[in-house]
């Protein structure tokens, strides 16, 4: 299979995450701020996003247990990705408003299956992807969700401030059938079920440098998520317009994450995965930072249209850097689980972060809540710096066990 090939499955499925993703966590804080709700309840409201935490419970199974007709991955994948598609599409059928009850369990559910199918499109990409190629497929992953989120986020806020609710989600919903096409098209190749094996955490805490490894995965994008929690309701608070809103984060967010996570998956390969981690974890706080330095001034469009653009190229930056650590330090045979397991912990401590945003920056005001969180980006920089050592070792170690 060619490596285009490849790329393009992989990234139809990425943009299909990201695109009800973007909605919930971009979107939906904006027309709740727009409500009046207050900041502690805006930033506990990304804990919906708790399967994708959770995952790895039953990513095990998964793992070894896979359709023999639909292919072990793609079996999972097609579904789950039909059924969310068609939970969006239902948002649009009540008439006469959206009961917020309604849509917060639309919000779990979606995350639900997303989260679901993100096992098995993980592990698909483990599986596809050469070494030699992961750099770059990491690259168009990140590239590829960021469009999604900015489409679903961005695109569609400005969607529903034109034209209401019900449109919104026909259009996402649709969008996500749309992408749902490539991987119908797919044909997957058998593959054996895999050797009985140690899974998930019980495999990852017996291997030496394991724990040093995870606590990176937790600390490094936890301070970024901690300063984005609170990004779209200081948009509101600087008296933007959801178009305006929308605008930036689709016009500009789109271009910039792409930008950030192309540049990334490139330059890993060259820099090597502790250098990149290090350079873009650095510029990466930096970033976050100016978030800070624009909330003690006078602020503009035109100053954070800027800001927020340096912003998404760093985050794409470093997240393609980390994800393509991860992806090394998976055994072959059960790449969906030990993804699944660093993956979840990566979401866990951002969403822990992105929860605990709103009451930082009531505490604490947005000047000095975006400052707590580029330290805490510098923090977990310095951390990598001091603790890590190429993820590839951990895979080799392993053994067969006994489960």
């Amino acid at each position: 299979m060619r490596t285009a090939t490849k790329l393009g499955l992989l990234s139809s499925l990425y943009l299909s995450q990201g695109l009800p993703f973007g909605f919930f966590t971009q979107a939906l804080p904006v027309l709740l701020r727009h409500q009046g709700l207050s900041l502690p309840s805006i930033g506990l409201a990304h804990l919906l996003a708790l399967p994708w935490a959770l995952k790895f419970l039953w990513a095990p199974p998964m793992d070894r247990h896979g359709s023999a007709r639909w292919g072990r991955r793609r079996g999972y994948i097609l579904p789950l990705q039909c059924l969310s598609s068609g939970l969006l599409l239902a948002l649009a059928l009540p008439e006469g408003g959206l009961d917020m009850r309604l849509l917060m369990a639309a919000v779990l559910g979606i995350n639900l299956l997303a989260a679901t199918q993100d096992v098995a499109t993980d592990g698909l990409a483990v599986d596809l992807l050469a070494p030699a190629e992961r750099g770059w497929g990491n690259g168009i992953q990140v590239a590829a969700y960021r469009v999604g989120m900015i489409l679903g986020g961005g695109v569609m806020l400005a969607v529903f401030d034109a034209v209401g609710w019900r449109p919104t989600f026909l259009a996402l919903g649709t969008l996500l059938l749309l992408a749902t096409v490539p991987i119908a098209l797919f044909r997957e190749p058998p593959t054996a079920p895999p050797p009985a094996q140690s899974l998930g955490l019980r495999w990852w805490l017996k291997r030496p440098g394991a724990a040093a490894w995870l606590t990176l995965l937790v600390v490094y994008k936890a301070g970024e998520a901690l300063a984005t929690g609170m990004l779209r309701t200081f948009l509101v608070d600087e008296g933007l317009s959801l178009t305006a809103i929308g605008w930036l984060l689709g016009g500009v967010g789109f271009t910039a994450g792409l930008v950030g996570a192309l540049l990334g998956g490139g330059l890993v390969v060259r820099l090597g995965r502790r250098r990149a981690l290090l350079v873009f974890g650095g510029i990466q706080a930096g970033a976050v930072l100016l978030y800070a330095l624009a909330a003690r001034g006078p602020t503009s469009l035109p100053l954070l249209t800027l800001v927020c653009g340096v912003e998404y190229v760093a985050s794409g930056m470093a997240t393609a850097a980390v994800f393509t650590a991860m992806m090394d330090a998976c055994r072959p045979d059960h790449a969906a689980t030990d993804y699944t397991v660093q993956a979840s912990l990566v979401v866990l401590a951002t969403g822990a972060a992105a929860a605990l945003s709103g009451f930082s920056a009531q505490a604490l005001g947005y000047a000095g809540h975006f400052t707590l969180a580029a330290l805490l980006c510098a923090a977990g920089t310095l951390y990598a710096a001091l603790t890590f050592h190429p993820p590839r070792s951990l895979a080799s170690e392993a053994a067969p066990e006994v489960s």
